[in-house]
């Protein structure tokens, strides 16, 4: 929000990682949260750059009208100059050929965490930091508190905590993360967000959804909707985290990930991870 309001702000690296439905129901339109959300490079110029994903077409667009040294990431395909995925090694062409790191170095799961640290290299390049400097630290860095955060394994069930899964796009990378059937905590604050295409990405992956909060009824909706009958809604999240260990079976994970904010019910995000966390941790 505070992009709304610059004037001479210019920083010597920017990045925008994607742009994906989010905050709609304070800008309304998805064409006035991509202007916003690229005013972060507005007063830059080539000698700034800025580092952006190749794989979002919104984002092919607002480069056209940027004047900063654009450098782009990719995790589908090669790049004449950028930082990409090739097979399971992080690769950076900018001039010269360097090979950051194989992504079973890394502590990190999931293909967005790979674009993650593409962007975190791409960002640190920018500011002239060494490769050797550059690859110590992703592959030394851990997962931060609730982002994929494993919690506790319990009967056989692994429990992990993505408070921070506050709209759908971030819900659907921690279900492409899950490598075991899964059980999903949902919802929360109404952003105005739209749940289908996180339905859909569940797949044969997970196997119920239990749901609290103000978007509950929303949500199961969208599931009805999608066929996805797996649906149960209970008060709080330690009723949540209950019946999740309920239904859990020896082999299987449960995912807090809620698609949604927190306000409502909790003050934000780390309040809602840190409960999640407990209660889990009484089991």
């Amino acid at each position: 929000f505070q992009l709304e309001t610059i004037h001479k702000f210019c920083p010597q690296v920017s990045a925008i990682l994607n742009i994906t439905p989010d905050h709609l129901n304070r800008h309304h339109t998805m064409e006035c949260y991509t202007e916003t959300k690229a005013r972060v490079a507005m007063n830059q110029t080539k000698e700034q750059m800025c580092v952006l994903n190749y794989e979002d077409e919104r984002l092919q667009q607002v480069a056209k009208n940027m004047s900063a040294d654009v450098f782009w990431f990719s995790s589908a395909r090669e790049l004449e100059r950028g930082i990409f995925l090739r097979g399971e090694e992080i690769v950076c062409r900018d001039g010269e050929e360097i090979t950051l790191c194989n992504i079973h170095d890394l502590k990190l799961l999931g293909m967005h965490n790979y674009e993650n640290v593409m962007a975190a290299a791409a960002i640190a390049h920018g500011m002239n930091v060494p490769w050797d400097v550059i690859r110590k630290v992703v592959c030394e860095f851990q997962a931060v508190p609730h982002r994929i955060e494993f919690v506790k394994e319990v009967n056989g069930v692994k429990y992990y905590n993505d408070s921070k899964g506050t709209n759908p796009d971030a819900a659907i990378k921690a279900v492409e993360a899950m490598v075991r059937p899964t059980i999903v905590i949902g919802g929360g604050y109404d952003k105005e967000s739209v749940y289908d295409e996180w339905i859909a990405s569940f797949g044969t992956k997970v196997k119920s959804l239990v749901l609290l909060g103000q978007t509950a009824d929303k949500i199961a909706e969208a599931a009805a909707k999608a066929g996805f009958t797996a649906v149960t809604k209970v008060d709080s999240l330690e009723e949540a985290v209950a019946e999740c260990a309920r239904q859990a079976q020896d082999g299987d994970a449960v995912l807090l990930s809620p698609a949604c904010a927190s306000w409502g019910m909790f003050k934000n995000f780390e309040e809602r991870g840190d409960l999640f966390k407990e209660y889990v941790k009484k089991l």
